[in-house]
């Protein structure tokens, strides 16, 4: 695993550890996949610079890396679990497997309601899901939000301990979820929920 700093132009400086600060930009090279991670203060404009450049480089590979794009504060649980070892410059070399990621279509989505078209159940959770990721929430709080969601619905009427809560959150927020899909399933747990309560 290599490490980079990515500066305005895009250009990469090879560091042995990050502070992940809101104006700082990095490169992850982990040989199957690299990551461009960007602090939220970096300009949109800066990012997509910084994207296509990745993109020149990694065409001049022999094995073409599959390329991930991650913003402060909503990395993803895998991401997370390395996020200290790279700040601390423990860099393991070991590959991150991630899956695809969830995107969530709100853009299309509207479209389809200002056409006059009702919003269905899947609609409806999108709608809720991007309200939810545009509050800025942490990681961790989201996580633990819907570890207290889950337990609530699996539990029934029975309350979850605060042990029980702290487990499902690590495990949570241990998981290769990134920030859309954990506001994906705490939109679509309320839904559920709601439309339960409705048909009862």
């Amino acid at each position: 695993m290599k490490l980079y700093s990515v500066g305005v132009r895009g250009g990469l400086k090879k560091i042995s550890k990050a502070a992940f600060r809101e104006d700082e930009a990095y490169l992850i090279d982990d040989s199957k996949t690299i990551y461009l991670w960007f602090g939220s203060n970096i300009t949109k404009k800066r990012r997509e610079l910084s994207v296509d450049k990745t993109k020149l480089r990694n065409e001049k590979n022999e094995n073409i890396a599959n390329i991930q794009i991650i913003i402060q504060n909503k990395e993803y649980g895998a991401f997370l679990a390395i996020k200290d070892a790279l700040m601390k410059g423990e860099i393991k070399k070991q590959n991150l497997e991630r899956r695809p990621e969830l995107e969530i279509k709100f853009e299309e989505t509207l479209e389809l309601i200002e056409a006059g078209l009702s919003p269905d159940l899947e609609a409806e959770i999108t709608l809720a899901a991007h309200k939810l990721s545009k509050k800025n929430i942490s990681y961790k709080n989201l996580c633990q939000f819907l570890a207290e969601m889950q337990l609530d619905l699996n539990k029934g009427p029975n309350k979850a301990s605060k042990n029980e809560i702290q487990k499902k959150t690590q495990e949570i927020f241990k998981s290769s979820s990134t920030y859309e899909e954990i506001c994906w399933l705490i939109a679509q747990l309320k839904a559920i929920t709601n439309k339960s309560s409705k048909d009862s």
